[in-house]
């Protein structure tokens, strides 16, 4: 079908791959080059369907929990975080393990600690069982609370001068966790807030991307990412929340071109762990339906991460 000029599909940039996802899939994609298979990884390497099953396919194997690696193996940590115990029960099989968990996370964990041992009780804005909120939440068993809603807030059961200090799952809405993070700071004056917020930094240039797309007039947006990813859920409740309908797809099977014929201009992103060969997958099929691709540049995104020690390429190799 030949494109309409009034129908336009706004392509924005950044999108898909964050620097913590790719570095992660980097790190398989080196082991299983230099030492093959058997090789495998504590959950998921990131929270994308076809970047796990790609990993599958090529004899990747993923599992839940360490008891399920045979001694003496290799083993990856997702770019999601782990608890300690993990680590410790890492150590005691006698496993190869590469950890291969966000910077950024790291950095979460990081603070933590140290809010802990200057004798702060932690709070975490962040969603019950998404892996990173279980790595975080073992750094400190028993001196850390997770606050999931601005509801929450009033059940703490901390009176207004508790040492307290707040720390935010990296994937979350930003609008979200401010009016958590406010809620928290009008009940606990004393609340000691990050320098910085933990919010990823890519989370947020995606979510400020959708809103330059609802700013231009999209009627619809698609998110091109997998339902266990916290980001790109994210992104479809930042489009809903300034009033557009918002679509999560893990990829072109997903696409219901014909329910969106009666929309001139749509928006298209995807999450920070979905590959890019399934956003142009989902171009090619709306332009091949009628619409015509608009780049949106809404910022540039150059971060990019270290490999962990053990896979940097020495000198004179």
């Amino acid at each position: 079908m030949a494109a309409d000029p009034a129908r336009r599909l706004l392509t924005v940039q950044p999108r898909g791959f964050c620097a913590g996802v790719e570095r992660a899939i980097e790190v398989v994609d080196r082991l299983l080059e230099i030492h093959g298979t058997p090789l495998y990884v504590r959950r998921e390497i990131v929270h994308n369907r076809a970047v796990v099953d790609d990993f599958k396919a090529r004899g990747v194997a993923f599992v839940d929990e360490l008891d399920e690696v045979p001694d003496g193996a290799t083993v990856v940590f997702s770019a999601h975080g782990i608890a300690p115990e993990v680590r410790l029960t890492a150590e005691r099989r006698g496993l190869r393990a590469i950890d291969a968990t966000c910077p950024l996370v790291t950095k979460v964990h990081q603070e933590v600690l140290r809010h802990v041992d200057d004798g702060r009780h932690m709070l975490l804005i962040g969603h019950a069982g998404h892996d990173e909120v279980l790595g975080t939440m073992g750094e400190a068993p028993g001196h850390i609370t997770l606050v999931t809603s601005v509801a929450d807030v009033a059940t703490l059961p901390f009176g207004p001068e508790t040492p307290l200090a707040l720390a935010t799952q990296t994937t979350l809405s930003v609008d979200e966790t401010r009016d958590i993070a406010a809620a928290l700071r009008e009940r606990f004056p004393l609340l000691v807030e990050p320098a910085k917020s933990d919010i990823c930094y890519a989370t947020q240039n995606r979510q400020d991307a959708v809103k330059t797309l609802v700013g231009m007039g999209i009627g619809h947006l698609l998110v091109v990412g997998s339902t266990n990813s916290s980001n790109s859920r994210r992104l479809c409740e930042v489009a809903i929340n300034h009033g557009v309908p918002a679509t999560l797809i893990d990829g072109p099977a997903d696409l219901r071109a014909g329910e969106l014929a009666h929309i001139p201009v749509i928006g298209l992103t995807a999450g920070a762990s979905a590959p890019e060969h399934l956003v142009q997958a989902v171009v090619r099929e709306l332009e091949a339906a009628g619409w015509r691709e608009e780049p949106v540049v809404a910022m540039q995104e150059n971060v990019r991460f270290q490999l962990p020690a053990e896979l940097q390429a020495r000198p004179g190799r």
